[in-house]
């Protein structure tokens, strides 16, 4: 009964946060979404894009449940970090429908395999693995992700993670608060 009830608890959020991650799309730009926002290139779609990867990767082919697309090979270097970005040829609409399949055949892995269904991860130092234990994972990376993007969509337009309960002025206030701190902690005297 628990192992059902962590589960549904698990894929819950994991179905949670996939949608928080696409509403940061909401409202911006081609420009915008797709921008290099961190020294390493990290942008909102390629956000996406790395997750709907992920999905497939972990609950396809690490169950035996292959994924109907074409994936690049897990070892194959040169296409190692592809995913963290879109190309001027892939559009938003082909990306976020890309990862909506994921999900579906993400959904369908979690919901028909019990709990501590074996799979198996190539690239992990202990590659035996439960289904618990992928679901865990990609729950981590996705809330991860959702968080950069929570940060960089602050970073383009102001809009803060589902807040609602402060206004704008409640964040100027805060922000001068703490930068008020952070200088006084630089310059003690």
């Amino acid at each position: 009964m628990i192992d059902q009830f962590a589960k549904n608890y698990l894929h819950g959020d994991l179905r949670e946060v996939r949608e928080e991650l696409l509403g940061k799309l909401d409202g911006l730009g081609e420009y915008d979404i797709r921008r290099p926002l961190t020294a390493t290139g990290t942008n909102l779609l390629g956000l996406v894009k790395h997750l709907t990867l992920t999905e497939a990767r972990y609950f396809g082919d690490i169950f035996d449940r292959p994924y109907p697309e074409p994936l690049p090979r897990w070892d194959d270097l040169s296409t190692r970090g592809r995913d963290m970005w879109a190309t001027e040829h892939e559009t938003r609409e082909q990306i976020v429908d890309a990862y909506r399949r994921a999900w579906a055949h993400s959904d369908a892995t979690i919901t028909e395999l019990p709990i501590d269904a074996p799979g198996h991860v190539p690239w992990w130092p202990r590659p035996n693995v439960k289904l618990f234990n992928i679901l865990v994972h990609v729950l981590t990376e996705t809330n991860r992700h959702a968080g950069h993007a929570d940060i960089l969509r602050e970073q383009l337009d102001g809009s803060l993670a589902s807040d609602a309960h402060h206004d704008a002025e409640f964040w100027a206030a805060r922000h001068a608060e703490v930068d008020r701190a952070a200088r006084a902690a630089a310059d003690p005297q």
